[in-house]
C-alpha cells in the first residue's frame, strides 16, 4: 500500500492522540470529514492501523520496576525455541519477546512492581520454563526516551 502525505500526517496525528475526531482531523489537514473518516478506514483494512490502545503510566498503577532480561537456550533447535516462544507469550510480567542475534537468544521487557517481584517471576515463573541455559537482567536506573510513535515524516 502506498501512503501519501496525508495519510502519514494522519497517522501522525493518530500516534500522538487516537481519540482524535475525524472532524478535528479534518480541520488540522483541511480535508472533508468523509475523506479523513475514509482514509483511516482504508488504513485499517490495510493493517496499517493495527489496533488503538490506552497507554497505561507504569507508575500510577504500582508497576514502576522495568528489566530487560536476556535469555540463553540450551539448544537452538526449532522445537525448543517454538516452545519457548509459546511459553514466554504467557507470562503476563513480559510486554516484550524478542528473539536476538548475538550472545544471547532473547530480549524480554519485563515490567514488575519492584525487585522482589521480579525475583519471585525469575524464581517461580521465569527459570521453570523449558530449556533455558542462562539469564542475564538489566535494570533500569531511569528512562531517557520511551516513545510508541513511529517516526513518519523525516
Amino acid at each position: 500500500m502506498k501512503l501519501d502525505k496525508l495519510d502519514l500526517k494522519i497517522l501522525k496525528h493518530l500516534q500522538e492522540d487516537s481519540k482524535m475526531t475525524n472532524k478535528e482531523l479534518s480541520n488540522l489537514l483541511d480535508l472533508s470529514v468523509t475523506a479523513v473518516y475514509e482514509r483511516i478506514k482504508r488504513l485499517e483494512r490495510e493493517g496499517v492501523i493495527s489496533k488503538y490502545v490506552a497507554l497505561v503510566n507504569p507508575e500510577k498503577v504500582d508497576k514502576g520496576f522495568m528489566v530487560f532480561c536476556q535469555i540463553k537456550l540450551i539448544q537452538h533447535t526449532k522445537s525448543y525455541l517454538t516452545k519457548f516462544e509459546e511459553e514466554v507469550t504467557r507470562l503476563s510480567e513480559v510486554l516484550e519477546c524478542y528473539h536476538v542475534s548475538g550472545e544471547y537468544d532473547y530480549i524480554l521487557k519485563v515490567l514488575v512492581k519492584d525487585m522482589e517481584e521480579y525475583r519471585e517471576f525469575m524464581v517461580t515463573k521465569l527459570t521453570n520454563l523449558d530449556h533455558i541455559g542462562s539469564t542475564l537482567s538489566t535494570f533500569i536506573i531511569s528512562k531517557v526516551k520511551n516513545t510508541s510513535a513511529v517516526n513518519l515524516l523525516s
